[in-house]
């Protein structure tokens, strides 16, 4: 697989050689992610067949962008495969 790379701000945020793509969403496992960048958020959101979605705000040289990573602490079976997996929007580049 090739090295998948998020960034933000120009920061780095996560980069992995082994991930999951879903729906067209890059799934970085969660030991590839830079955790001096997240901050729990209290959003979730419910997904028909992946489950209940919690967030991230990515935080970077003091710029919040609220809610920008999601994951699924506990996804359907249909969507184990992205267990331990965070995924990006909201204008966070994955390349």
């Amino acid at each position: 697989m090739p090295t998948k790379t998020a960034t933000w701000e120009g920061v780095v945020i996560a980069q992995t050689d082994v991930y999951e793509e879903v729906e067209g969403n890059v799934y970085f496992p969660e030991s590839s992610i830079k955790k001096e960048y997240f901050k729990p958020s209290s959003t979730h959101t419910v997904c028909g067949w992946k489950g209940t979605a919690s967030y991230y705000t990515v935080s970077v040289n003091g710029k919040d962008n609220n809610d920008a990573a999601w994951f699924y602490p506990t996804p359907k079976d249909a969507a184990k495969n992205i267990t331990g997996h965070v995924a990006f929007w909201k204008g966070v580049r994955v390349n």
